[in-house]
């Protein structure tokens, strides 16, 4: 079969349909309406494969043709040429740090810098522990959507949920890179419904009054840490976020409006959020301040006054009081003072929601604010207060249930 000439291959028209002309072996010009496109079609290991070798004009066909017998001489040695390009691509990209590894901790330190701790502690220990071995030195532009699912597999047999959270922080670091031009797209989008369903837990919590004068007792009675006993305390009183109260650091303490003032920078939600504080909570606070007042924070780890409390701690200590995570959880204080507020005392829901720091709207639609019925909100603190005061009481014995504070 006659080859091919320059003359042939430039005068080739691009019309409305693609077509081919053939050089011979396996070589041929793909004319499309939009270029025309070197292509070498070849078997490997018994499968159909083809070979890109450049765009005419910019490679002609005497280049085309030195690209064709290269890639000949690949397979009469066992190598597949597409595969040996992408290794060399490969090393390419290693040798410019365009790795998994390296994009993803340019991500952090670019787009996570300022967040909470926690939440950059949970960010990098899903990286370092569960994406980085499986996959950290690949080229992040090489990586498929079959790669990353089997990483994915191997984290969600161990825990669903978590590789939701892995496959949702993978997405964010190939975003990142398609931005920053170093991968064509996000591979963790084209696994969207492959992993299975989470199952939603709610955080277990005891909202019978009867048992929550029990557990009030159980604290009252703690005789562990005494950093750790505030802690559960001001749970209880507060009912903020487990993670907010365990990084609350003493300059957050407005003590002439008695209040916690939570800035923005620790938040999910762009805004303040400020917490009245009940008589109750400010004794506390003040007790607290001669043991832990030279810390940062509140409550402080006992392994050093720069760190905080640890996420385990006031979870141990309800397991250690009788109450595992099947009774009560850290964030169960939550659940109890929006239930009982609103069922028991019937304080109004968006009180509530408020001091819950929910996103909510009010009834003529405006969003949260950060001082939105904070005078109602302060006496909801109050009430709530003497009102988990009154229930350890009837518990004890010390005052008849029949006789309830007025909130």
């Amino acid at each position: 079969m006659q080859g091919l000439t320059a003359i042939a291959v430039k005068r080739a028209k691009q019309e409305g349909k693609s077509y081919k002309m053939t050089d011979g072996r396996g070589l041929y010009l793909l004319v499309k309406p939009e270029g025309k496109y070197w292509r070498y079609n070849y078997r490997f290991l018994g499968k159909q494969k083809t070979l890109a070798l450049g765009v005419y004009p910019g490679v002609s066909l005497a280049g085309a043709r030195r690209a064709h017998e290269a890639a000949r001489s690949q397979l009469s040695e066992g190598i597949d040429p597409a595969e040996s390009r992408r290794e060399e691509k490969s090393k390419r990209m290693l040798a410019a740090g365009e790795t998994f590894d390296s994009i993803a901790r340019e991500w952090f330190d670019t787009r996570i810098a300022d967040k909470s701790e926690s939440h950059k502690s949970r960010t990098l220990g899903i990286l370092e522990k569960d994406l980085f071995p499986k996959m950290g030195r690949r080229p992040i532009a090489n990586i498929t959507p079959t790669e990353l699912l089997a990483v994915l597999r191997t984290i969600e047999s161990r825990s669903v949920d978590m590789a939701h959270r892995a496959r949702q922080t993978a997405g964010q670091v190939f975003r990142y890179a398609v931005a920053t031009d170093r991968a064509q797209r996000d591979v963790a989008g084209d696994l969207t419904g492959a992993l299975r369903t989470k199952v939603i837990q709610h955080h277990a919590a005891i909202t019978d009054p009867d048992e929550v004068g029990k557990l009030m007792v159980a604290i009252h009675g703690y005789s562990g840490s005494a950093v750790i006993k505030a802690a559960l305390t001001f749970s209880a009183l507060v009912f903020q976020r487990p993670g907010d109260i365990r990084h609350m650091e003493w300059e957050e303490v407005n003590w002439d409006d008695s209040c916690w003032e939570i800035p923005a920078r620790k938040r999910k939600l762009p805004w303040e959020h400020i917490v009245p504080l009940s008589g109750q909570s400010m004794q506390l606070l003040e007790a607290l301040y001669e043991r832990t007042g030279k810390s940062v924070y509140v409550f402080p780890s006992a392994r050093g006054r720069r760190r905080p409390l640890s996420e385990n701690g006031v979870r141990t200590a309800l397991r250690s009081m009788g109450y595992d995570n099947e009774s009560m959880t850290p964030h169960g204080f939550r659940a109890m003072a929006r239930i009982i507020l609103d069922e028991v005392l019937g304080f109004r829901i968006d009180w509530i929601e408020h001091q819950l720091a929910r996103a909510v709207k009010d009834p003529t639609g405006t969003a949260y604010n950060r001082t939105a019925h904070l005078e109602g909100r302060r006496q909801m603190m109050q009430g709530w207060a003497d009102y988990l005061d009154h229930l350890r009481d009837v518990s004890l014995g010390l005052v008849d249930y029949r006789v309830r504070p007025k909130c």
